[in-house]
């Protein structure tokens, strides 16, 4: 599951963040959608690839999950109901702008690209790399630099293997010595079995990612987080409906201030997640 996680998450940028949101769409299709619509049909329409636990996912043919349980709650101050549609990740954007959804809610992480082609409310979970170690290892591993002189564990291809030259560079200027060798692995269950077997000290993934791995083996692993820069996770509406990214925005910020975003994210995660009040920016 983790392999495909990782792939769709990559397509987007290569296949298609390249395609020109007026050009490769209908002007039919982007006509505003207002709240006063959605509240008219009833019906928030929500895109989403369902093969992402514990963000949406596929129990018993029945599409659960964190986004789920959050868009039931969004919905309700609408006094309407979320509907989720299961899409291809590369397709999804121009799902999006053909109107076959309203929003897109998957873990949609911030990227410069994406932020160029769709509205994004404010974050509603961590996009962020964390450090998985062993348990018996938290008190002696507590930041990436503890790292100084181990072996590390990374998937080819993924984010983790890409930051490795500078959290490298980063370690051997905060304790003297990197890392003693980068292991790279074809997915990330190789990795993590070769963590358990004390092959490597650490495996980088993305941080709801290592929360599913920790829940499914508890006991047997903790993180470090974070690693690198913090990134979040929005939901993505058409530029053309500021008033449903403004909606969204208000009742994520109620959420978070109520405490109810949190308690949903220690169902889903077994944490709670430190979320920007603002969207990032990229130069």
């Amino acid at each position: 599951m983790t392999k495909l996680t990782t792939t769709r998450r990559n397509v987007l940028i290569g296949a298609a963040a390249g395609l020109a949101v007026p050009i490769a769409f209908p002007r039919w299709a982007l006509a505003e959608t207002t709240l006063a619509d959605i509240k008219s049909s009833g019906v928030l329409r929500i895109g989403c690839e369902a093969t992402y636990p514990p963000f949406t996912f596929r129990d018993a043919g029945e599409i659960v999950g964190y986004d789920v349980d959050l868009a039931a709650v969004l919905c309700a101050s609408l006094g309407v109901e979320p509907e989720f549609i299961d899409t291809q990740w590369s397709g999804v954007i121009p799902a999006l702008y053909a109107g076959r959804f309203d929003v897109i809610m998957s873990s949609m992480s911030y990227r410069k690209e994406r932020l160029e082609k769709v509205a994004f409310s404010i974050p509603y979970a961590e996009a962020s790399q964390a450090l998985l170690i062993r348990a018996e290892d938290a008190g002696a591993i507590t930041s990436v630099s503890d790292l100084s002189g181990k072996v590390l564990g990374v998937k080819l291809g993924s984010p983790g293997e890409m930051m490795k030259p500078a959290l490298d560079e980063e370690i051997s200027l905060a304790a003297g010595v990197g890392f003693a060798e980068v292991k790279i692995y074809d997915d990330h269950p190789a990795a993590y079995l070769a963590l358990s077997q004390g092959s490597v000290d650490g495996v980088l993934n993305t941080l709801p990612t290592l929360g599913q791995v920790m829940k499914d083996r508890p006991g047997a692993y903790a993180l470090v987080r974070p690693v690198g820069q913090l990134n979040w996770a929005g939901i993505a509406a058409r530029k053309e409906d500021p008033e449903i990214v403004e909606w969204l925005d208000g009742e994520l910020t109620r959420l978070k201030d109520k405490g109810e975003i949190y308690a949903l994210q220690e169902k889903w995660f077994g944490f709670e997640m430190q979320l920007a009040d603002e969207i990032p920016s990229f130069t």
